[in-house]
């Protein structure tokens, strides 16, 4: 594949460079403690790399929404402790006050995590004396921040256009990965599209209909697509409004040759909470009290027979109300299938936003997969087909 950014392959000899390194540290917090640590140990390869290269790593990254204000309680002097310990390696905090002395104090290879830099109120604006402020700290800049990629600011795009830009690991894996799915993927391509609503998931599903072979469309949104189709879904989740636009969209995919498959039987209940009585029916069978919640199994076997005759799959989105049993019975049962065979070789699977990592690490599959991003808005503005900000400052 032709790259068009450079990577830490690329940068030369570092030892004794000041190198900022955009990351996203931005972690749930509870009493004081990481609840889900998994976005610090995302940015362990790069620090520990350009660490052990000799460079003096400056860490940049946001921590909650301060507003351009000053917030103790959105310092990142609280993350810099967990991060140590994942890192298993010295970091040291650096108040953004006083960032130029203590950089200049710093040895070769040692790391440090400057002051969250939401506390300055033209980081989001990508105020040209923040990105001056920013760029006096360093001689090389890297961004390893994916999931802030579809922001403009001064630490993730602003930068990029200042110093001598390079792409971590994981924006790295993550931009290979995703060339890999939609940029020039192996085909037939299939993608799983889900979640409450079709409102959410416009610009996904006209994108996609243009670039993928198979169109599987499951959560509450395949009701309105169902509802166009002139099927009456009971009280289950339906966005009647946007039937008009799930047939313009359904026209697009006849047009482009792309096969849309909605649920033919589902997992129908008259009251959504766990494990309420249920029953699975055609979908022209549903009773007006009763909503759907899942897509039957007749339909999940059909959907792992497209999966087995696809190349490519990318996923966003549960097929059904998968945080309440039983109706992640489907969403789990196609993980499962398309985890074995990207086992076995026959598929790339790439996936990504916050409900869809939960329902792989739900159906237990999510290291069986080629790739699953963790990043939300930025993974689904790409699956939307915008050019990201902070990806194509890279390009430069």
């Amino acid at each position: 594949m032709a790259r068009n950014f450079k990577t830490l392959d690329d940068m030369g000899e570092i030892a004794g460079k000041r190198v900022l390194v955009r990351e996203d540290l931005n972690v749930p917090m509870a009493d004081g403690a990481v609840t889900d640590d998994t976005r610090l140990r995302a940015a362990v390869q790069t620090v520990a790399e350009l660490s052990d290269r000799g460079a003096k790593v400056i860490v940049l990254a946001h921590f909650g929404r301060p507003k351009g204000q000053r917030n103790p309680e959105m310092s990142l002097a609280l993350v810099t402790k967990p991060f140590e310990q994942v890192l298993g390696r010295p970091v040291r905090f650096i108040d953004d006050q006083q960032a130029g002395d203590v950089i200049a104090t710093m040895a070769d290879g040692e790391i440090g995590i400057l002051e969250n830099t939401r506390f300055d109120p033209g980081e989001e604006k990508n105020a040209p004396e923040t990105v001056e402020r920013f760029a006096a700290l360093g001689d090389l800049y890297v961004n390893d921040a994916f999931s802030a990629a579809h922001r403009a600011h001064a630490s993730t795009e602003g930068l990029a256009h200042r110093l001598p830009a390079f792409a971590g690991r994981q924006m790295e894996a993550e931009l290979d990965a995703l060339d890999k799915a939609l940029g020039n993927p192996e085909h037939p391509v299939a993608a799983v599209v889900g979640g409450a609503k079709v409102s959410t998931k416009l610009d996904v599903l006209k994108h996609l209909v243009a670039k993928v072979d198979h169109l599987i469309i499951g959560g509450g949104m395949a009701n309105t697509f169902l509802a166009a189709r002139g099927v009456d879904v009971g009280k289950s989740l339906c966005e009647h409004d946007l039937t008009g636009t799930a047939e313009e969209i359904l026209d697009a995919a006849d047009k482009a040759n792309c096969i849309v498959h909605l649920p033919y039987d589902v997992v129908v209940a008259k009251e959504f909470k766990p494990n309420p009585v249920t029953r699975t029916v055609n979908v022209h069978e549903v009773a007006a009290d009763e909503m759907i919640l899942d897509i039957g199994p007749a339909a999940t076997e059909a959907l792992a027979d497209v999966l087995k005759t696809c190349r490519t799959l990318v996923w966003n989105g549960p097929l059904g109300a998968f945080e309440t049993p039983p109706f992640d019975t489907a969403t789990v049962a196609l993980a499962k299938t398309a985890a074995a065979l990207t086992r076995e070789g026959s598929l790339v699977s790439v996936a990504g936003g916050g409900d869809t990592v939960a329902a792989l690490n739900q159906a237990g599959v999510a290291d069986d997969f080629t790739f699953v991003s963790t990043a939300g808005g930025a993974f689904l503005e790409w699956m939307e087909g915008k050019e990201l900000p902070g990806v194509a400052a890279l390009h430069g």
